[in-house]
């Protein structure tokens, strides 16, 4: 049995869990000094965006742990599919709009999250390649070996060949 788990993909996964709830401190904390002197429809994007990323967050981890370590594509690609749907989007729009009155503590923790992120993505998408293509060869296998124990043996005579003497 080959270990289709991905090495890199779990490091990153790891240092993710401990990384989150720092970035999450520190951008409630920014949050809560920058609030007054955002605009009405900014202050809702950014409390709309934290309860999005910190439930998406802890949903995408435990997808992404349980996905990679028992080789279970189903859970993967959820994790992929949540990592590059609403997770990146959001930091990068959390990274770039200037709108935001974005600190330098901030940019630097959405910086390393983008980075978790983007590499996650490309190793995830790898990782589920790899997983897919080996557990299709193992189903191929196993249908074919079913095939076989199921043919008749060549060579011998059956009784609806005709053949009898």
């Amino acid at each position: 049995c080959e270990i289709l788990s991905s090495l890199p993909l779990q490091m990153s996964l790891y240092f993710n869990v401990y990384f989150f709830p720092f970035w999450w401190l520190i951008t409630v904390a920014i949050l809560y000094l920058k609030y007054p002197a955002l605009s009405d429809y900014y202050k809702f994007i950014l409390v709309t965006i934290m309860i999005l990323v910190s439930l998406t967050e802890l949903i995408r981890l435990y997808l992404g742990y349980v996905g990679n370590l028992l080789e279970k594509v189903p859970e993967l690609a959820g994790f992929w599919l949540l990592t590059l749907l609403p997770q990146l989007p959001v930091i990068l729009f959390l990274l770039f709009n200037e709108g935001l009155k974005i600190h330098s503590l901030e940019r630097a923790v959405h910086i390393i999250f983008a980075a978790f992120l983007s590499f996650q993505v490309v190793a995830a998408f790898f990782t589920l390649r790899r997983m897919v293509n080996t557990l299709a060869t193992r189903f191929r296998l196993t249908e074919f070996h079913r095939l076989e124990e199921q043919r008749p043996e060549l060579g011998v005579p059956s009784l609806a060949t005709g053949s009898g003497s």
